[in-house]
């Protein structure tokens, strides 16, 4: 890393949601070998985790010393162990640093004096900050307006893995999964790498949902709660707005919000609560086509929060083979449909590298049909790509266990809807249809209407 052999003091500022990884690629990165290192507490109060990083400091440096009395006094018990080392390097990686600002206790200041006021005066400090509270780590560090403004030399957002990256580590691990298999999985997980490295290889797919959801101890269904009590220190009302974007699957205007949450008002709590889940990448925000004036749509986007809702949240049965026994199940069908939609909307850079508008200016959003005739009131389309030249790609998604084909109804609706779009946006635009598949169209009398094919094999690629 160019940090770690710069002439001068680096500070590292990693950040992302739970469970991508970010402490493995730290670790990696420095090969396991720091000055210093400690781990906030989740849930600790300030005497608590002001209590473990003293701890962290006797047991690292082998020290008999003091219990310090504030946060600004454990940074000065660590610039006097720092200063000790015969490293030449000297790397202090504090991680989950969110969880440690706890309310009133100086924490923040300190960390800022610490950096301003010594380490970055050396020349031999490398300082990593980790956090899974991406709402936190962008306000409190990245667009910090006191002490820690514009410090960061180097800023990493891990995201989660793409497909590509989960069958590169299906076939590192030995797990025997083809690419269909991989998008089932993705539908569930997500590209969380924890919950990928829960995956027993001596085990089918559905065999491996089935423990992680419904076994005897589920690793899995325990995890909604962790997962938001971990990036949210008030995590109520983000459970609150994210339990109601579940129901949607278009998602929600912020108006729509406030009338289905009972405790949610239209005002500033609001408008973090919406922002901080969208910079945790648990919601995505975007612009209706042709309805700018209605405003920003939330759509719940977390593959694993959404699974969760579906099929475990309020499961009262004993059924440990639940997930197997659903294989031919109307409400599995409907789900896999949906989610392979979501698939493809994380994989848009994908979509738009195999139509060969990469380079292209483009602008991604969905569309509901709101004033249309009877017959084709409710129409949308989940993916609609703008594109500088002049083309519209109206994009439908379908998951299917062989090549898909339309049939005479199916063809009349789409001639409906892309009427319908024309009309409501007005697009002068030409408008292609593109079909993303899992193994592609089935040739016959109606897939000449079809402009353009993306398939599994495009999704997959880098």
């Amino acid at each position: 890393m160019e940090c770690i052999q710069a002439d001068r003091s680096r500070l590292i500022v990693v950040y992302g949601r739970r469970r991508v990884g970010k402490t493995f690629l730290i670790r990696e990165s420095f090969d396991y070998k720091f000055t210093f290192t400690h781990t906030g507490l989740e849930r600790g109060g300030y005497r608590e985790q002001l209590s473990e990083f003293w701890h962290s400091l006797k047991r690292q440096w082998k020290a008999d010393c003091r219990m310090p009395s504030s946060w600004s006094d454990a940074f000065e018990l660590l610039k006097d162990a720092v200063s000790e080392s015969t490293d030449a390097r000297k790397t202090i990686f504090i991680d989950e640093l969110p969880w440690m600002d706890t309310r009133n206790s100086g924490f923040l200041s300190a960390v800022e004096g610490f950096w301003n006021g010594w380490a970055s005066a050396r020349k031999d400090v490398v300082m990593v900050v980790c956090g899974s509270a991406a709402a936190w780590m962008t306000k409190k560090v990245l667009q910090n307006k006191g002490g820690l403004f514009n410090r960061a030399n180097k800023t990493i957002y891990l995201e989660p893995f793409t497909l590509a990256e989960c069958e590169a580590y299906v076939k590192a691990e030995g797990l025997v999964m083809d690419r269909k298999d991989i998008v089932s999985a993705y539908m569930v997980f997500g590209g969380a790498p924890y919950y990928w490295s829960l995956l027993d290889k001596s085990e089918s797919l559905s065999q491996n949902i089935d423990r992680l959801f419904f076994g005897t101890h589920p690793e899995l269904a325990e995890e909604f709660g962790r997962l938001y009590k971990s990036v949210f220190t008030n995590p109520e009302p983000y459970v609150a707005v994210v339990t109601a974007l579940g129901k949607k699957k278009c998602g929600m205007t912020r108006a729509e919000i406030v009338a289905a949450v009972q405790e949610a008002e239209n005002n500033g709590v609001l408008t973090d609560v919406l922002q901080n889940l969208e910079t945790s990448g648990f919601v995505r925000r975007y612009v209706e086509t042709g309805n700018v004036k209605k405003g920003s749509v939330y759509q719940l986007i977390d593959n694993y929060t959404l699974f969760f809702f579906q099929f475990v949240q309020g499961y009262a049965g004993h059924d440990e083979h639940r997930w197997s026994n659903m294989g031919h199940d109307q409400r599995r069908r409907v789900w896999e449909g949906l989610a392979f939609e979501r698939v493809c909307l994380q994989h848009s850079r994908q979509i738009k590298a195999a139509l060969g508008i990469a380079g292209v200016e483009t602008s991604e959003s969905s569309w509901r049909c709101v004033s249309c005739d009877p017959d084709v009131r409710g129409a949308q389309i989940d993916l609609v790509i703008e594109r500088g030249d002049r083309v519209v790609n109206l994009c439908e998604m379908k998951f299917a266990s062989e090549k898909f084909a339309i049939d005479a109804a199916y063809a009349a609706s789409l001639r409906e809807k892309i009427g319908a779009f024309r009309r409501e946006t007005g697009t002068r635009g030409n408008c292609h249809l593109t079909f993303v598949t899992t193994y592609g169209l089935r040739k016959n009398g109606q897939s000449g209407m079809v402009q353009s094919e993306v398939t599994l094999d495009d999704l997959f690629k880098y």
